[in-house]
């Protein structure tokens, strides 16, 4: 590699003999005024990175030769592009130890301090480096290079639009609950391994497990909710680290591993101080001779009690999921929201009929204002006609592609159109066990050859934490980002209570449910280009976490004057907003 240096450099200077790595010592340099052992100065307008800086350059140096390759950096020492990447690791060196260093060897000599930023933009430095004090130096008047970038991400506050209400029990009301919840997908390191071409943007020090483990416990640690529902969460890590990490700050974990030989699931963690756990129920989608669902998803379902002063009857009800990514198998992606939905709507499901308040989390793969999407904000999907390739809006194109079949799964899967489980067999005279007489195909194709659209319908009245444009000027959210795509594709779904923001004037208001006080504003592609995308040096994953905060009150509160709803915002937005696919990112 040095003797390269020489060739391009003027290698004419020395004997072709002796121009080999480390040979300084071993040549004598005539006519150059410098201490003995040091290399010379060449006559270029830029250090070379093994020469050294101990002594100053004449001032007629400034100007480079020509032919000389300049790229810009006229204020700071040029480094040559000998690597691929100016951001790849230089290979690992064995440092001599004390005993081994001989009598006058400099191999002692501190290592080079090495400002944050010139990881991604300075190629990497040899150990042989004559620097004092290990410092290279820099020109005068030249400031030390900006640490990289971080994301700044604001909290938007909303409880000030409720009206104010004292926060200890009156006679006959209820004591109020705030929480807070998370929901965030860290990135499976197997699944980086597998999919390294989404990457290519990055540093590969940047993903490295251990640099990621700890800005994802940083993170975790810092945001502090008190449930943080996470998915790509990989079995071992879990096990060995994720889990006593976080059971070390008072969280219980449950975990559910995806089906066959995948190596992540879905995990669920909860502050113990503020619930206790009344059920746990995982889901499983993959359904062994059914085609629709032979897929490795799968689903966690909680059902908690607040501690402290709460009523004994308060519950809540919260899942995780991550659904399949294929853009185009939007028919199993409704499948496996279905088999959810009937699951939620069975654990949450009190003894009065009525259901407890429900917040649901996850990585869906579907954009805002999918078909997907709109089918979990208003309970009911109209599928006639709709490509499969369309539902969840990851992709534009739709030719050729065909449309959801009716009804879009098997009677043999226990699902209704209403995304409940079937009622179990029914005795009848001779002890001989059968299904209601209800024909499951002919329900559905009757509904197709009525005057109404075959439709799929479930009983949640959920809502999104996040409005999916961004309060200051409108551009859309981003929750997950590499080099193929950016895009909004993890919500956190919750069931609007009385007064909340997303309320509605038109039906039936709820009888419990969660007020939204709060959330962690997400981000653009603007900022995103501007730290070079995910994951980067500060942000480990490729999504963003979703952070909100919310009330459990089950009485009837109102907005304050002049507030509008974000129900309102929201329908106002979604008659104007489509599905936004931002250019992919490249190298910065």
């Amino acid at each position: 590699m040095f003797s390269r240096h020489l060739t391009t450099f003027g290698s004419h200077w020395l004997p072709p003999a002796k121009v080999r790595l480390g040979g300084w010592r071993n040549v004598e340099f005539r006519n150059y005024p410098c201490r003995p052992g040091m290399p010379p100065w060449p006559q270029l307008s830029h250090p070379n990175r093994h020469l050294t800086g101990a002594f100053r350059p004449p001032d007629t140096r400034q100007q480079p030769p020509p032919g000389f390759p300049f790229y810009g950096f006229s204020n700071r020492p040029f480094h040559l592009g000998l690597m691929e990447r100016s951001d790849k690791e230089p290979p690992h060196k064995r440092r001599k130890s004390a005993e081994e260093r001989g009598p006058g060897d400099r191999s002692n000599c501190p290592p080079k301090h090495e400002y944050p930023s010139q990881k991604a933009h300075s190629a990497p430095t040899s150990s042989n480096y004559w620097f004092k004090n290990g410092t290279p130096p820099l020109p005068p008047g030249t400031s030390p290079p900006r640490p990289a970038l971080e994301l700044r991400r604001q909290w938007e506050v909303f409880s000030h639009r409720y009206k104010s209400r004292p926060q200890s029990g009156g006679e006959g009301r209820e004591p109020l609950f705030d929480f807070s919840v998370m929901s965030y997908n860290i990135l499976s390191q197997d699944l980086l391994h597998e999919n390294n071409y989404l990457y290519k943007h990055c540093s590969p020090s940047f993903l490295g497990w251990n640099h990621r483990l700890s800005n994802i416990l940083k993170e975790l640690k810092e945001h502090n909710a008190d449930i943080m529902c996470l998915q790509e969460v990989q079995e071992d890590h879990y096990v060995n680290q994720v889990k006593p990490a976080l059971e070390a700050l008072g969280y219980q974990c449950e975990y559910k591993r995806r089906t066959g030989r995948k190596p992540d699931g879905c995990a669920i963690f909860y502050k113990k101080e503020r619930f206790s756990l009344l059920s746990c129920h995982p889901v499983e989608f993959y359904r062994r001779g059914v085609p629709l669902l032979d897929r490795d998803n799968v689903g966690l379902v909680l059902l908690l009690r607040p501690t402290g002063p709460s009523s004994p009857q308060a519950c809540m009800c919260v899942a995780n999921t991550h659904l399949l990514y294929n853009p185009r198998r939007g028919d199993i992606k409704l499948a496996q929201l279905a088999m959810l939905l009937a699951e939620i709507s069975t654990v949450s499901r009190l003894p009065d009929g009525s259901s407890c308040p429900v917040v649901l989390c996850g990585d869906f793969n579907s954009v805002p204002w999918s078909p997907l999407y709109n089918f979990v904000r208003e309970s009911r999907l109209e599928y006639d006609g709709i490509p499969i390739g369309k539902v969840s809006g990851q992709e534009d194109r739709s030719k050729g592609q065909r449309v959801l079949t009716v009804p879009i799964w098997p009677q043999s899967l226990g699902l209704t159109q209403q995304c409940q489980y079937e009622p179990p067999p029914t005795a009848v005279d001779g002890g001989i066990s059968k299904l209601p007489v209800q024909d499951f195909e002919a329900r559905a194709l009757a509904a197709y050859n009525s005057e109404s659209r075959p439709s799929i319908e479930h009983g949640l009245r959920l809502t999104s934490a996040y409005s999916h444009s961004l309060t200051e000027d409108g551009r859309p959210e981003i929750t997950t980002c590499h080099s193929r795509t950016a895009i909004t594709v993890d919500y956190i779904f919750y069931s609007a209570g009385p007064g909340d923001m997303s309320i509605q004037t038109e039906g039936p208001l709820p009888r419990r449910g969660l007020q939204l006080l709060a959330r962690l504003a997400l981000v653009g592609h603007t900022e995103l280009k501007a730290v070079n995308g995910l994951p980067n040096e500060h942000n480990s994953s490729d999504h963003l976490p979703l952070l909100a905060r919310f009330r459990l009150c089950p009485e009837e509160w109102t907005l304050g004057p002049g507030t509008q709803s974000l129900g309102q915002n929201e329908r106002s937005m979604a008659k104007t907003m489509k599905s936004t696919h931002i250019a992919p990112l490249t190298k910065q």
